[in-house]
């Protein structure tokens, strides 16, 4: 843990009554964990608030030199990320509601209940933290390398993104290895784009999905009459990348006969389209990407060994999302960005709490699959911000979410109560999304394997928003 996360948070409270003061203090330092600093005039907590940053400053309105409503004026303007809570005394209610219109994050008449300002204090601190940690996630994402495409702090991505800014350079063969959804195709496009050849577009074949006689004519092209149908001349798609870079995704699925072709380029630098003698010389980069284990299929025969060894000349392997966990709020927050501009919700932000479920959740389709959650979540969240319960309604329509572990609840924050609320519905739309997946939409089937009356499942299901129809 960085040292930075190891300080206290701090509070400052400004009244002029000093015995009020210590009380507050010996109160909020005990029960909020946090470093308390008093000051007994406006002037006084200002002189404070610039040296020392508080994340949260707890107020009184009327004050002899500078009342309670210009501090929290000159408080925004020094720094908007702290969060300001307001107390006021008898006679001065319509004084607290213009600080909440002035920005004030609450505000509490005396006297008040002590478990009531600390319940205050404790969601402001959370407030500045989330904003703080915002304002430095922009910060990170501005100073991003724009050509790359990777965003993240992590060994393991700044170690990629390294080895691709490398590999850019020069002309070598590169096979890129990883799981779906790591971004195998956005690393391919940071080698050309950071090439010498990234004034040409780059080619990408998506070879599982032709068929083999359709692939060996759509890379090497043909003559007129090669075959029925063969009308005219066409240039394959490795004439069509010269002088550029060719991407080969899923390599591994290439059948053994278009194997043979593709070494021979390799190794020669030309290409003989179906129907013609001649051979054509190409000057095309090669990048191959497969999620498959290509050992396994050498010893069952089904992937060339020569082939292989020509491929593997510059091996990357992207790390999962489970390996670089800690660059989970970066990323939510640049997909959150992006998709907040496409559908005109900008000021839209993450809860603290939504980023602790992400930072808890499995993701078994990696980038992808976060990048898919809150894309969204964005779409159909209907507030300011987004909580853990909009992204957990967007799991039911993910076909790689996998049930979340309930116990843990540490990301829940209130009063129990709420807590216990929370975690219910966190647990019951788990229960039902993965009971309707195994049934697949069917109702009937999903009650009678959980145990619970069909009216009662679909009364489950009404009330947290899940639709059967979202599962066939």
């Amino acid at each position: 843990m960085k040292e930075k996360d190891t300080l206290k948070r701090r509070v400052l409270i400004v009244d002029d009554e000093e015995d009020f003061l210590f009380l507050l203090k010996k109160v909020i330092s005990r029960k909020c964990d946090c470093d308390v600093s008093l000051a007994t005039s406006g002037l006084q907590a200002l002189e404070i608030a610039e040296s020392l940053h508080p994340d949260a400053v707890l107020t009184d309105i009327k004050m002899p030199d500078l009342d309670g409503l210009e501090l929290l004026k000159r408080l925004t303007e020094l720094d908007s990320t702290i969060t300001t809570v307001v107390m006021t005394g008898y006679g001065t209610i319509e004084m607290a509601v213009q600080a909440l219109k002035d920005g004030a994050y609450d505000f509490h008449q005396k006297p008040f209940d002590n478990d009531k300002i600390v319940g205050s204090i404790i969601r402001a601190l959370e407030r500045t933290h989330l904003l703080r940690e915002n304002r430095q996630l922009q910060h990170l994402l501005t100073k991003a390398p724009p050509k790359t495409g990777f965003t993240g702090r992590s060994k393991p991505i700044v170690y990629t993104v390294e080895l691709l800014s490398r590999l850019a350079t020069s002309c070598a063969t590169v096979l890129i290895r990883g799981e779906s959804g790591t971004g195998k195709e956005v690393a391919a496009r940071a080698i050309h784009s950071m090439s010498k050849r990234a004034d040409k577009d780059m080619i990408t074949v998506n070879c599982p999905a032709l068929p083999e006689h359709i692939l060996e004519s759509e890379l090497f092209g043909y003559v007129k009459g090669a075959f029925t149908g063969a009308e005219t001349d066409k240039d394959g798609l490795f004439l069509e990348a010269n002088g550029s870079t060719l991407l080969l995704d899923e390599i591994a699925d290439i059948p053994v006969s278009v194997q043979t072709k593709l070494l021979r380029v390799l190794q020669e630098k030309e290409i003989q389209p179906l129907g013609q003698t001649k051979t054509i010389k190409v000057d095309v980069r090669v990048i191959a990407s497969t999620n498959q284990n290509l050992e396994e299929k050498m010893e069952r025969g089904e992937f060339r060994e020569d082939l292989f060894y020509r491929l593997n000349v510059m091996p990357v392997t992207l790390p999962p999302l489970a390996k670089i966990r800690e660059d989970i709020p970066l990323l939510a927050h640049q997909f959150l960005g992006e998709f907040a501009l496409e559908y005109e919700r900008e000021g839209l932000e993450f809860t603290s709490e939504a980023i602790q479920f992400l930072m808890q959740k499995s993701w078994k389709g990696n980038v992808r699959q976060l990048k898919n959650t809150i894309n969204r979540a964005t779409l159909l969240c209907k507030d300011q911000f987004i909580t853990p319960e909009d992204l957990m309604a967007s799991v039911r329509f993910d076909q790689n979410s996998e049930p979340e572990p309930v116990a843990d609840c540490a990301f829940l924050t209130g009063n129990y109560r709420d807590a216990k609320e929370k975690t219910v519905q966190r647990f019951t739309t788990a229960y039902l999304v993965q009971a309707l997946k195994k049934s697949d939409g069917n109702v009937s089937a999903a009650a009678r394997q959980s145990g619970v009356d069909r009216q009662a499942f679909q009364r489950l299901m009404r009330k947290y928003g899940i639709k059967s129809e979202d599962f066939r």
